[in-house]
């Protein structure tokens, strides 16, 4: 478990308020093993759940689109061309997240993308076209 920072509602993940979503992203757990969870709880108990489902759906937050807070604490990997998603490893069945080997495997294909784009960069600086532009432009 993981449990930094403060506990949002992620009524985009969500089905209906986005609380176990939220406690979800909180944990670091699978929003369907929160809810799973939850069902339970109510079955077994009763509307003490509905209840505090409603009232954690009042009091929590939405959670922030941007993902800037994600990026300053150094969370995931991102991509800086635009492409803000990030790939976070599970260690456990119920974390959220990619397996290791597939986050290997989308992390590879994003280096891989970046290298051919570098060195078609490259390919340009060393041309004949690039020295001709460059001292056109030095007119």
């Amino acid at each position: 478990m993981k449990g930094k920072g403060e506990m949002f509602r992620n009524s985009q993940k969500g089905k209906i308020g986005g609380v176990c979503a939220g406690i979800a992203d909180y944990f670091g757990w699978e929003a369907w093993l929160i809810r799973i969870i939850l069902v339970s709880a109510v079955l077994l108990s009763g509307p003490f759940f509905i209840m505090a489902y409603i009232a954690a759906w009042f009091i929590l937050d939405k959670k922030p689109v941007n993902d800037d807070v994600l990026k300053a604490q150094g969370k995931g990997w991102y991509n800086d061309e635009g492409d803000n998603s990030q790939v976070e490893v599970k260690s456990k069945v119920w974390q959220a997240g990619e397996p290791p080997k597939q986050a290997f495997h989308d992390i590879k294909g994003r280096f891989d993308r970046l290298e051919m784009r570098l060195r078609r960069m490259e390919t340009y600086v060393t041309s004949a076209e690039y020295q001709l532009n460059r001292e056109i432009s030095r007119l």
